[in-house]
């Protein structure tokens, strides 16, 4: 009709425009939204999907608080890492705009000692372990528990100043890179639980838990400790440790008060049963919302963004519908040295049940050894008719794929 106004679009903060975030951006730009994404990297991948950017720090509450009062919005998430969970559900409570979850869950959801404490609380199934502040009381810890045991920071996600410690020599070593890379100097020492790594992906509606996606985590081999290689569903589990691994989830996502949107908890299956390693109140960072999407039908990116703004969800969107039999992320790693170019992600994308393949990085960036889960190069999406095919097509498509990458010791060299 002539006159009407165009429809206000939604306005969405997004805390990150890493890889972790690459999905959630490309559905809320799919769906029309208006996104201002946070990153502090002028190269993030995600950008591309924003229709503003900010250069800043996804940690800096400050600065985030200030952008979303000078540019109003109307929701914040911070979907594929943990500390600007809490950052984004604080700011939403200050400034009054939707939220799934609240300050205080949020807090527990990204402190490792609040959550292991409200997990001790509610009896849940956790690795053993002791928080210290001393070199000393660390080595107290560590031969209480034994070697090998894992020494981490209690405020810092994605593997940064996390190592297995094998014996009594590497501990000062290890407890020096976690005070380093701590923000408060509190540490955390916990055993090393044996025993196969699953995922369960979820998401809840009014307190009501949908799991949904339970995937194996393949694992990179030392120095590199929790970095996937590869997520594989449906996961190898017997249908009873499944079972067992769904209902800790649940119990763990009850146990902070998690309600509403999604959830992503790691667990170890050890000899006497489910171990919750960790619960993050967010989408996975490693492209589960997308396999999610391609083996069940549930858009877990849709879900989330509905989530972030106060929308309502209908249940039913939660109900899996069979697309494939398998399917699989197969994360790519470059060899060290600065990208110059890569070849061959058209013909991987062109090949039998692949979904997608994401690059992470610009030529001129540059790869060290892989140790944490930022130190990957990208990823392969493969679907199937049962696991081992979907893993198949995921391996023979990263077989296409070639990163050209020079040593900086040679690039020092030629100047």
């Amino acid at each position: 009709m002539e006159g009407t106004r165009p429809q206000r679009r939604a306005r969405l903060l997004v805390l990150g425009a890493g890889p972790a975030q690459l999905g959630l951006l490309e559905a809320a730009r799919r769906r029309g939204l208006f996104v201002i994404a946070v990153d502090r990297d002028p190269a993030a991948p995600g950008f591309r999907y924003a229709d503003r950017r900010a250069l800043i720090s996804v940690e800096d509450e400050q600065a985030v608080e200030h952008l979303a009062t000078a540019d109003p919005v109307d929701g914040a998430i911070a979907p594929g890492i943990d500390w600007p969970v809490a950052i984004a559900a604080r700011v939403a409570d200050r400034l009054g705009i939707s939220h799934p979850i609240t300050p205080e869950t949020a807090l527990l959801a990204t402190s490792k000692l609040r959550q292991r404490e409200r997990f001790a609380q509610a009896g849940i199934p956790q690795p053993l372990h002791h928080v210290c502040r001393t070199l000393e009381e660390a080595g107290a810890a560590a031969a209480e528990l034994g070697y090998p045991c894992v020494l981490k920071p209690i405020d810092r996600q994605g593997q940064r100043g996390l190592t297995v410690v094998g014996e009594p020599g590497e501990l000062d070593a290890a407890y020096d890179r976690a005070v380093d890379e701590s923000r408060g100097g509190i540490l955390l020492i916990e055993e090393l639980v044996g025993g196969p790594e699953v995922t369960v992906n979820a998401f809840s509606v009014a307190g009501r838990f949908h799991p949904l996606t339970i995937t194996d985590r393949l694992l990179a081999p030392p120095p590199a400790f929790g970095v996937a290689l590869a997520h594989a569903w449906p996961s190898s589990l017997s249908a009873a440790e499944v079972d067992a691994a769904v209902e800790a989830a649940a119990r763990a996502a009850a146990a902070l008060g998690v309600e509403a949107g999604p959830t992503y908890t790691q667990i170890r299956i050890g000899r006497d049963g489910p171990r919750v390693g960790e619960l993050a109140a967010r989408l996975g960072g490693g492209h589960d919302a997308e396999l999610c999407q391609a083996v069940m039908g549930v858009d877990l990116n849709d879900l989330a963004l509905r989530a972030a703004l106060g929308e309502p969800i209908d249940e039913r969107a939660l109900s899996p519908v069979d697309r494939a039999g398998g399917g699989c992320v197969r994360f790519l790693v470059a060899p060290a040295g600065e990208l110059q170019h890569v070849v061959g992600d058209e013909e991987a994308r062109a090949r039998d049940g692949i979904v997608d393949v994401r690059l992470y990085r610009r030529p001129g960036h540059r790869f060290g050894e892989l140790r944490r889960g930022s130190d990957r190069a990208g990823a392969v999406i493969a679907v199937g008719a049962t696991r081992a095919e979907a893993q198949a097509r995921a391996a023979a498509a990263a077989e296409c794929i070639r990163f050209d990458t020079v040593r900086v010791e040679a690039l020092a060299s030629q100047t």
